[in-house]
């Protein structure tokens, strides 16, 4: 097992992607990411044990081992066959200072030498981050709310090579478009892990809150070393300095009624009219940078298929490299009906639109009605630069139509490489239409490579290796008929328990775990069902039946994954790191652009977790993999 693990640590390296994985073909060298630093994080385990955990990052030598220090005298030499973790058997609640030096040829080195302070009296199994919780509100029509932390992004705002939490406040009375009904207004703040809050946006009366609205992408777009944020904005939105961008006194809410095909609707609460923005905001100050119009304008809603504004206010956005190079932010609307993309650079002064894709242009109408509530991003196509998976349809990198299977709007969607032995990407995709069920495509071209077809409304999928005697990943959906594998063979019964919402790389071994409600679930393959491994007690989840965490993913720590959520009161997110041992190390998962992006475009609508681009999983034990020997 020795040299399986020794083995592990060098292919799986994220430097060597293109060559092992055959996956996406982004010349690293070129490609603008990163510069992370070592995210070491400390968790007391229990009153005689605190876990360490730290980054292998793809600039380490295979060969590296890691000194760990507590208040500055050494107490661990980690090997380098081993994971980057380490369990410090001490007792005590004072604050503790570890330190995690990287040692290379004998020598410690001082590059991404990082420490971590341990807070006196910390909580067990997770990090807790104090929140300045807003006020309660009234509407104009004097009903009350409150607000709860909600979504959450991640971005390095000050350049340090640590992470930021960039973090959503939503209104109880947050609304699905289908729904009438004024909002309180949506909040976001930056905080940094310790708590600091570095600042606040106040989108304004004329953002309506619910989880179709603020699509909001973290990431370094200028390449400066600092993240910046873009969302949609409206006249009456305050930036983190307390500016007001556009009319201050303006208020676009509607109070009237409207009829639609038949139906009388209220449109209390709706904003139908009145300008709207996209700005690009400081990661470190919250300063309104640059603000445009919005691209695409809302124009006529009845255009976008009624006139009560359900179908034109549906927005999403991603993250891209359409260069190859640069990322790019992507603003979208439209997927019942018309469907727009935007494109645009930030070059740290302009915001430039790349291209605009729309549906109701020539050649555009196959692509109308197939967009999801989310999307997916990555090099689908093999030439160097990011496409967008937009449900049932792909855009290419230039702003075209890549290719359409005609399958319409669905809840959920999964991209990564499904098996070792495939090339590229797929998808599995689930389906509202009451017709097309669950189908799993190849990405690149949109080829059907099974389906499950169902006269239900299937509403979640989930696709994850879970079972390690089935080659390559699991898919499983909510009329799937069972487990199906990538030939598309039932592989006996779903658990009706068998959980569609969330997945976490948790206990270390290389299969992946179930993150729904309150729990990481472990699948017995054995039994067929799914047991606890940790109940996060006393948090929330969000997004109703969806039960989203706040984030989901490599934000910390080693190549595993964490789970931020909110306490049930939320005066604090609570970041759940695992503290079970592992034996595997791998660079860090954030050095993916595909990951990293996921990561991104995670808040988008109903959140999808994190999904890597090439296959991660228990075949990698398995003999030969790519023509690599394990031996």
């Amino acid at each position: 097992m020795g040299q399986i693990k020794n083995l592990l640590s060098a292919v799986v390296a994220f430097s060597l992607v293109t060559s092992l994985y055959a996956q996406p073909h982004y010349d690293y060298s070129k490609l603008q990411h990163e510069d992370l630093g070592r995210g070491v994080v400390a968790i007391r385990e229990s009153e005689n044990a605190v876990c360490l955990s730290w980054r292998y990052l793809s600039s380490d030598p295979i060969q590296t081992t890691f000194n760990v220090y507590r208040n500055g005298k050494k107490i661990a030499e980690v090997p380098s066959n081993v994971g980057t973790f380490y369990k410090d058997l001490y007792a005590g609640n004072e604050k503790i200072v570890y330190t995690v030096k990287a040692v290379v040829d004998g020598k410690e080195q001082q590059n991404k030498c990082e420490s971590y302070t341990l807070p006196a009296d910390a909580p067990m199994g997770y990090l807790q981050i104090p929140l300045d919780k807003p006020a309660d509100g009234v509407t104009p029509a004097g009903d009350t709310f409150t607000y709860s932390a909600n979504d959450a992004s991640i971005g390095d705002v000050d350049g340090d090579g640590q992470y930021e939490i960039i973090l959503k406040w939503d209104p109880s009375n947050a609304h699905d478009n289908s729904h009438d009904g004024y909002t309180g207004n949506v909040l976001v703040d930056c905080y940094r892990l310790t708590g600091e809050k570095l600042w606040r946006i106040d989108l304004g009366r004329n953002i309506r809150a619910g989880a179709h609205y603020t699509q909001f992408m973290v990431f370094d777009f200028d390449n400066d070393g600092k993240a910046e944020i873009v969302m949609k904005t409206a006249d009456g939105t305050v930036d983190g300095k307390g500016q007001v961008i556009g009319k201050a006194d303006a208020d676009y809410r509607e109070a009237g009624i409207a009829n639609d095909k038949g139906r009388t609707r209220s449109l209390q609460g709706r904003i139908m009219k009145g300008s709207e923005y996209l700005t690009v905001f400081s990661g470190l100050t919250g300063e309104a940078l640059k603000t445009i119009d919005y691209v695409p304008a809302r124009g006529n809603i009845q255009d976008w298929g009624d006139n009560y504004a359900n179908r034109c206010d549906r927005f999403l956005a991603c993250v891209a490299y359409l260069d190859g190079i640069h990322p790019s932010v992507v603003m979208c609307r439209g997927y019942y009906t018309r469907t727009v993309l935007a494109a645009f650079d930030w070059d740290g002064k302009e915001l430039t639109q790349r291209w605009v894709f729309d549906s109701n242009n020539p050649g555009g109408e196959g692509y109308a009605g197939q967009g999801n509530h989310n999307l997916r991003v990555g090099d689908v196509d093999g030439d160097g630069c990011d496409e967008i998976v937009y449900g049932s349809c792909a855009i290419d990198n230039d702003g075209k139509g890549l290719y359409t299977t005609g399958m319409g709007h669905g809840d959920a969607m999964h991209m990564t490489c499904f098996s070792p032995d495939m090339q590229g990407l797929q998808v599995w995709d689930c389906h509202e239409n009451k017709k097309d069920g669950s189908s799993f495509r190849d990405a690149a071209t949109g080829k059907v490579l099974f389906q499950v077809k169902s006269t239900k409304d299937v509403g979640r999928c989930m696709a994850a290796d879970i079972d390690p005697r089935n080659l390559g990943l699991e898919m499983w959906s909510l009329d799937s008929h069972g487990l199906r594998n990538v030939q598309g063979e039932a592989l006996g019964t779903t658990p009706k328990s068998m959980p569609v919402n969330m997945a976490v790389w948790w206990d270390g071994d290389l299969l992946r775990e179930l993150l729904d409600k309150n729990a990481v679930l472990k699948y017995d393959w054995k039994e067929g069902i799914c047991k606890p491994l940790i109940n996060f007690e006393g948090a929330a989840f969000n997004n109703g039946t969806k039960s989203n965490p706040c984030l989901q993913g490599d934000l910390i720590g080693d190549w595993r994954e964490e789970v931020l959520v909110r306490e049930v009161d939320s005066k604090a997110l609570r970041l759940y790191v695992t503290t079970i041992p592992t034996q595997y190390r791998f660079h860090s998962f954030l050095e993916d652009p595909i990951y990293r992006i996921s990561i991104a475009t995670q808040n988008v609508a109903y959140n999808q977790p994190t999904q890597p681009g090439f296959y991660f999983g228990a075949d990698l034990k398995k003999g030969v993999f790519r023509g690599y020997k394990f031996k």
